[in-house]
């Protein structure tokens, strides 16, 4: 073969490599332009995500916050509750022994003791007879009969009997609580009000406790103080604000 015309015969295959290096070039750079398509989609994705997570923190965040004040409110409101129920049992205490002195010096005391020895119609037999002993239960029930009947006085001493000779009793706290509903009853609305603190401050775990607050801001009402209701009527809401009485309480506060 002429040395001259091989060269020709291997143009044909030079310019089908080069037609299949070209299709090459634009199938890779379409794959290119694929990529990159797929990698701003995918970015534009992780920003959406990233924006959705933060937003996910500074949610929890917020809500952290809120426990945290949620918590220290409480907490300021247990502290005050309990200095002010600390100084307001030292004012029981006191106003207790300025009354039991008065009511000596009035010879209150001592009526008391004539009545208990010689009841009134009563006939010799059966005063003869040994009285009959109450429990704590008894008792409670006796004075809530009593109360029933809007007979203050005897109603009360059958709960400070209870209190007096069933120191320990689960049912102090209900005593001590509707000796305050007997002062209530009464109008005497001062007294009233130290009784119910004594619930407040003695008997913390008491499920009277919200009542007694209650009660003890009405009182603190019927006498013209409406700073103390009002600041009584908050700190039920802020410590009982599940309670039947701080949804009563809220009305009084709007």
């Amino acid at each position: 073969m002429n040395t001259k015309i091989k060269p020709f015969l291997f143009l044909p295959l030079l310019v089908l490599s080069s037609c299949a290096s070209k299709q090459d070039l634009v199938v890779v750079a379409d794959d290119v332009r694929k990529l990159k398509t797929e990698s701003e989609t995918i970015k534009t994705q992780s920003a959406g995500s990233y924006s959705d997570v933060q937003q996910v923190r500074d949610e929890v965040s917020k809500l952290q916050g809120s426990m945290a004040e949620a918590t220290h409110k409480n907490a300021e409101s247990f502290g005050r509750l309990g200095m002010e129920d600390s100084l307001l049992v030292h004012k029981v205490d006191d106003l207790e022994t300025r009354l039991q002195k008065i009511e000596h010096f009035l010879g209150f005391d001592n009526k008391e003791k004539s009545a208990a020895v010689m009841p009134p119609n009563v006939d010799s037999a059966e005063g003869a007879k040994a009285p009959k002993l109450l429990d704590d239960a008894a008792l409670l029930n006796e004075g809530l009969e009593r109360l029933g009947k809007s007979s203050f006085a005897a109603a009360r001493e059958s709960f400070s009997v209870l209190l007096k000779d069933y120191p320990k009793s689960t049912l102090v706290d209900k005593a001590q609580f509707e000796i305050a509903e007997c002062f209530f009853g009464e109008k005497w609305y001062e007294k009233a009000i130290l009784e119910y603190q004594v619930v407040i401050a003695k008997y913390t775990k008491s499920k009277k406790r919200p009542a007694a607050l209650y009660k003890q801001a009405l009182s603190f009402e019927k006498i013209g103080d409406e700073v103390n209701a009002k600041a009584r009527f908050k700190t039920l809401i802020n410590v009982y604000p599940a309670s039947p009485e701080a949804a009563l309480a809220r009305k009084k506060t709007h």
